[in-house]
C-alpha cells in the first residue's frame, strides 16, 4: 500500500460558518462599493462572533450591517436544524455579535490605490497553484473525492433537518499502492473512508450509519476506484455526535486553508482567501496561479504542476513567476523555459487578474465570494478561474519548443 488522505468540511463547520461570514461582508460591501477594501477576520465560539479587521468604503455602513451579515450567513448555511435545541445546536437569533471594524491603514492605501489606475498588491507574500490529471477537476484524488461525499452529505443533510446537522467532516484515503504510482498520478482505489455528521438525539447510533453510508454508497457505486465491500468506512467514529456547531467548537477564519485548496498535495503559499477583497494577493494571485496551472495540465505540457507567484506590497507586477511540472513535463519544454513565456505573456498584476475574472463584481449570476468560501477556493468549473480560454495558447507552447 502506498496511502494518502485529504479531508472536507462543510458549510456548517465552525471555521467554514467564520469564512462565509466574512466573505458575506466582501460579497455585500464590494456590491455598494466596487472599490472597497476589505479585511475582516470572524471567530464565532458558543453564541459569540466577534468580527474584527480593517475596512476602507465609501458606502455608508453600521455595525447593524456587520451584524445582519453574520445572521444571514448562518441562516443560508442552514442553522438552526430543526431535529436539535438550543443547547446542541446554534440558534443564530441568540447570537451575540460584536463588531470591532476600523478603517483600514492609510499606509496600506497609498501603495494599492494608484493615480494612474493600477492596483498594488496589497500585501507581500507567494502564492501557489497546482494541478494534477488525476480527476476530471484537476484536483488531486483524495480531496477530489472527499469534496464529492461533503457535498452529497451536505444536500442530504439540508433535505433532512429533524435528523442530521449541517456540521459535517469528510475523510478519503487513497492507495496509490506504490510511490511510482504516487508520482505518476495513478489512484488504485478508494482505501478508507471518515465521515462525521451530526445526528438528531432520537437516531440510534447503527440507523446514523446505515444511513450515511447509503449516502455514499450511492454517491461513489459508479466510480471505478470504489469498491464498497474492500473499502474501509469509519462513521461518527466516537458513537454520538448530537452537540455540533460553534457551540461545540470554536471557529476562525482561514483555518482551513488545506481543505480550501489542494488536500497537502500541494504547499500553501500567503495567507488564507477568505475575508479579503480582490487587491490582497493571497486572494488574487491564488486564483491566477491555480489558473496557469490547471491551462499546463489541460493542455498536455505536463501531468502535474504547481505554479508560484510572488508579490511585494505596493507593487503591481509580480516579483518571480515559477512553474514546477515535478518531472512530468515534456522534455522538449522546459519549466525555465515555460516559467519565462508564461511572465510574458501574462501581466498577472491585481488589476489584470480582477478584470480577467470580474472580481470586483461578484454576483449570483457570476460567483459570490461567501458560496466559495463554502465550497473550496479552486475546483469547480463555475468558477472564472477554473475556464480555460487560452488552452490554444498554452498547446501552442509545444509548437514553438521544438
Amino acid at each position: 500500500m502506498y496511502l494518502y488522505t485529504s479531508e472536507s468540511v462543510s458549510a456548517g463547520h465552525p471555521d467554514k460558518c467564520a469564512d462565509i461570514i466574512a466573505d458575506t461582508i466582501v460579497d455585500r460591501l464590494l456590491k455598494l462599493d466596487r472599490e472597497a477594501r476589505v479585511a475582516t477576520e470572524v471567530f464565532i465560539s458558543g453564541k459569540h462572533i466577534i468580527i474584527g479587521g480593517e475596512v476602507k468604503t465609501n458606502a455608508p455602513v453600521s455595525e447593524d450591517f456587520y451584524r445582519l451579515c453574520a445572521l444571514d450567513a448562518l441562516s443560508e448555511i442552514g442553522y438552526p436544524e430543526s431535529g436539535f435545541d438550543e443547547s446542541q445546536t446554534l440558534y443564530p437569533e441568540t447570537a451575540e455579535i460584536q463588531v470591532l471594524v476600523s478603517r483600514q491603514s492609510p499606509d496600506i492605501s497609498i501603495g494599492v490605490d494608484k493615480a494612474s489606475g493600477e492596483i498594488g498588491a496589497g500585501d507581500q507574500g507567494m502564492m501557489i497553484g497546482f494541478a494534477t490529471d488525476e480527476t476530471e477537476s484537476f484536483l488531486p484524488a483524495a480531496l477530489y473525492y472527499s469534496r464529492r461525499l461533503r457535498d452529497a452529505l451536505y444536500d442530504y443533510v439540508r433535505n433532512h433537518p429533524d435528523d442530521f446537522g449541517v456540521d459535517i467532516k469528510t475523510q478519503v484515503t487513497i492507495d496509490y499502492e506504490t510511490k511510482e504510482n504516487f508520482d505518476a498520478n495513478r489512484p488504485v482505489k478508494i482505501a478508507k473512508i471518515v465521515a462525521a455528521v451530526p445526528h438528531a438525539a432520537h437516531l440510534d447510533i447503527e440507523t446514523v450509519r446505515r444511513r450515511v453510508r447509503s449516502v455514499i454508497v450511492k454517491t461513489l457505486k459508479e466510480d471505478p476506484l470504489f469498491d464498497e465491500e474492500a473499502c474501509e468506512f469509519f462513521i461518527n467514529g466516537t458513537g454520538r455526535y448530537v452537540n455540533h456547531s460553534p457551540l461545540a467548537d470554536s471557529g476562525t477564519t482561514g483555518r482551513k486553508t488545506m481543505a480550501d485548496t489542494y488536500g497537502g498535495y500541494a504547499p500553501i503559499g500567503g495567507g488564507s482567501q477568505s475575508s479579503k477583497d480582490y487587491t490582497k494577493v493571497d486572494r488574487s494571485g491564488l486564483y491566477a496561479a491555480r489558473w496557469i496551472a490547471k491551462h499546463i495540465v489541460a493542455a498536455g505540457l505536463a501531468r502535474k504542476a504547481i505554479v508560484e507567484i510572488a508579490y511585494v506590497i505596493g507593487h503591481a507586477k509580480p516579483l518571480s513567476v515559477t512553474v514546477d511540472t515535478l518531472g512530468t513535463g515534456r522534455e522538449e519544454l522546459k519549466d525555465e523555459v515555460l516559467s519565462e513565456k508564461i511572465a510574458e505573456k501574462f501581466p498577472l498584476t491585481p488589476q489584470w487578474i480582477t478584470e480577467t475574472f470580474g472580481l470586483d463584481t461578484p454576483s449570483p449570476s457570476t460567483f459570490l465570494y461567501a458560496d466559495i468560501a463554502a465550497k473550496g477556493q479552486v475546483g469547480y468549473d463555475d468558477y472564472p478561474w477554473e475556464r480555460l480560454e487560452m488552452l490554444e495558447w498554452f498547446k501552442a507552447l509545444l509548437s514553438t519548443a521544438e
